[in-house]
């Protein structure tokens, strides 16, 4: 049996390969009305044909914890009932492929209320659908997107218990892991990195301080998730910046501090928190960040990052690199990657009998 194609288990789950699919919003929930925030036909169609592709594990694009969560008015939510029942469409289909299904629970900060990307993804005004965006400081991702609110500390612990609230949807929608959105410049991102938290209170100033938002976070949704299933964490491993960002050693740091809070695996990724930046893109670019995780640590890592061939897939599970792989482009051009990807590597992956004959 070919590394990608190996069971993986994390606390008593059982993922049936290596092959994930990160979270990639799709814009295409419906911005308001009854549904707000529910997921569609599109999202059914779209997450189930990476199940019956052979993925092991679908993680649901960021989903958010309150309304102004949402990077867009499109976004899908899971702050009320309604949006659960949806949600258990898209489980069922999963679970019924062997894939299994996690969502990435967000709030979007101080990058809230854009619109969808292939209409410009510009800032929305309360005129167009938007709303204010909130962040740990008064400063604004760039010269396009509005100054946020600042959060009082009420409002913090309000945003706790938010995701903690989402995260009990989450698991009444049948999703067996759920994931922080720690990344990509969104709110838990804001807080982490000095580039965006200029606070002077508990929440800013030190690393300490910088962290304190979210492994309240962390807490708050393990206190509520099952101890049998996994909690993921989404980080940017660096905001690419020569000074006053975060760094790939403040991940390193961070990574034993949220093994310590029951984080089980960091989803490892790159930045998004600041404007401008380059970003030095190639074939598994951002690999190197998750493999010096796993090399100082004991916590399991994903990587992702231009990963498209099955030989280089394989090649970073067997050097040690990451725990499992992640891709995004590559299963929007190819949602059965990895049912090709075990033919190429001589790997087995769940076939529905109806594509029997593909083989």
């Amino acid at each position: 049996m070919t590394a990608l194609f190996e069971p993986y288990t994390l606390r008593e789950l059982t993922i049936p390969n290596r092959v994930w699919m990160p979270p990639m919003c799709q814009y295409s929930a419906l911005p308001e009305g009854p549904e707000t925030g529910a997921p569609n036909d599109w999202h059914l169609a779209h997450y189930g044909a990476r199940a019956t592709g052979g993925t092991g594990l679908v993680i649901v694009e960021a989903t958010a914890v309150s309304p102004e969560g949402r990077i867009s008015p499109y976004d899908l939510g899971i702050w009320n009932d309604t949006q659960v029942e949806a949600f258990r469409r898209i489980t069922r289909a999963l679970v019924a492929q062997g894939t299994v299904p996690a969502v990435q629970l967000a709030h979007a900060g101080r990058k809230a209320s854009t619109d969808r990307p292939w209409t410009g993804g510009a800032p929305l005004g309360t005129d167009a659908l938007g709303w204010q965006p909130l962040g740990p400081s008064p400063l604004a991702f760039d010269e396009r997107h509005p100054v946020p609110t600042e959060l009082t500390v009420a409002q913090i612990q309000d945003v706790v218990g938010q995701f903690a609230d989402a995260a009990r949807r989450a698991l009444a929608a049948g999703f067996e892991v759920a994931e922080i959105h720690g990344a990509h410049g969104y709110l838990i991102s804001n807080f982490l990195s000095p580039h965006s938290n200029q606070r002077t209170d508990s929440y800013g100033g030190s690393y300490e301080n910088r962290t304190r938002f979210a492994l309240e976070v962390v807490d708050a949704v393990r206190a509520v998730w099952p101890q049998d299933k996994p909690l993921f964490f989404r980080i940017s491993a660096t905001d690419w910046l020569e000074e006053g960002g975060w760094t790939a050693d403040d991940t390193v740091r961070f990574a034993a501090d949220l093994q310590a809070h029951g984080i089980d695996l960091l989803d490892v990724s790159t930045g998004g928190n600041a404007a401008g930046v380059r970003i030095p893109l190639g074939p598994g670019y951002q690999v190197a960040f998750a493999s010096r995780v796993k090399a100082a640590t004991t916590l399991p890592v994903a990587a992702v990052g231009l990963i498209t061939e099955p030989e280089q897939a394989e090649k970073i599970l067997v050097n040690g690199e990451a725990d499992a792989v992640l891709l995004g482009r590559e299963l929007l051009r190819s949602p059965s990657w990895a049912r090709l990807a075990a033919r190429e590597l001589g790997g087995d992956v769940h076939v529905p009998d109806q594509y029997l004959r593909s083989v």
